[in-house]
């Protein structure tokens, strides 16, 4: 009985199957394989050529360049920094990172000072103990002796901004892109020889290539009030998008500008809250003996941030592409039958049809 079985099988190996094309009359089942088909069509023209662009090769490796200007001049008059002109070398802090919304003033010179302390004191935050040890004035209490930067620095905010004018004053970001598979570069800067352009444009949906953008403009493009945001400071993230069809001319292939505060907003009371930064001017007069003029300032920082894809016509990922819908069509086919032959009342009617053994 064994060798039977396994002659059997040995002379299988040798047996030539073929396709066999039967049509059955079963309106059901032609109708759900019309409907597959038109599904399957329907991805692969709609979602994979037409949404996603299935027949182009595609380069996400975008090479960038950023460069950014401020320009405006504002005039204060403080108490504690009085009479003052503002202008790109004052405020920008550093170069080409941010621009000072409200400062103040909070040391000016650099002698020694006493400060109050214990007989075991820790190291006072504003300078370091010289070891001496003095009388306080009017006290029988001791004081430590540090060498510090005289007077210290000012606990008390202001309470409104120092260049609340700010807002109108303007930006210039240039970006310069490039995509190496291509070998497409392109800036965002309108190609003129106009001098003038760029001193009266500013950028809107009419004007996309106009690099200037209003301070103003673009705290509220980020969602936030600019008189609010210079109180405490913040973050600013400007995201520029190239997405570029390069089957098309290069002059469809426009950037795209999004903005968003990128600094959580916390209450007033959070110590989170806001951005700041402290930075010194150093000078000496005529005696020899050095000052310095302290600021915390209190900003708003500009992060911009690049990215894009281009995507060209080649040959190898449409045929790569026509081919899995292909294959998506036979595996419709394979489900139809199935459903023809072990689903529906009659399948044992056509599995006879469609298998026969010829000797």
């Amino acid at each position: 009985m064994g060798q039977v079985a396994w002659k059997g099988l040995f002379l299988s190996l040798f047996d030539y199957k073929t396709e066999k094309y039967v049509i059955a009359k079963n309106k059901k089942v032609g109708i759900l394989y019309r409907v597959v088909q038109l599904s399957i069509l329907a991805y692969l023209v709609g979602w994979v050529f037409v949404v996603k662009k299935g027949y182009q090769d595609t380069d996400t490796s975008l090479q960038s360049s950023v460069i950014t200007k401020m320009k405006g001049v504002a005039f204060t008059n403080t108490s504690e920094l009085g009479e003052r002109l503002w202008d790109v070398a004052d405020y920008v802090i550093p170069p080409q990172v941010g621009v000072v919304l409200r400062a103040q003033r909070a040391t000016e010179q650099g002698e020694e000072v006493a400060a109050l302390c214990d007989l075991f004191c820790d190291v006072c935050a504003a300078g370091v103990k010289t070891g001496r040890c003095l009388k306080d004035r009017d006290s029988f209490r001791r004081t430590c002796e540090i060498l510090a930067w005289c007077p210290v620095e000012k606990r008390s905010k202001p309470k409104k901004p120092l260049l609340a004018s700010a807002e109108n004053f303007t930006v210039y970001i240039k970006n310069s892109i490039r995509f190496p598979k291509f070998k497409f570069s392109k800036v965002n800067v309108l190609a003129t020889d106009n001098e003038s352009y760029l001193k009266s444009c500013r950028y809107s949906t009419e004007h996309p290539y106009c690099p200037i953008f209003l301070l103003g403009n673009i705290v509220r493009w980020a969602g936030s009030d600019f008189q609010e945001m210079a109180l405490e400071g913040g973050v600013i993230g400007i995201q520029i998008e190239w997405n570029c069809d390069l089957d098309k001319a290069p002059s469809e292939c426009n950037p795209h500008y999004s903005f968003s505060r990128l600094d959580n907003k916390f209450s007033e009371k959070s110590i989170s809250s806001g951005y700041n930064f402290r930075f010194a001017k150093y000078y000496r007069d005529a005696e020899g003996v050095d000052y310095r003029t302290l600021i915390k300032a209190y900003g708003i920082r500009f992060d911009v941030m690049v990215n894009g894809k281009a995507g060209k016509f080649n040959i190898i990922p449409t045929i790569i592409n026509i081919g899995s819908g292909l294959a998506l069509m036979g595996a419709g086919a394979f489900f139809c039958d199935l459903v023809l032959l072990y689903l529906i009342k009659k399948s044992n009617f056509y599995r006879g049809k469609k298998y026969e053994e010829v000797k």
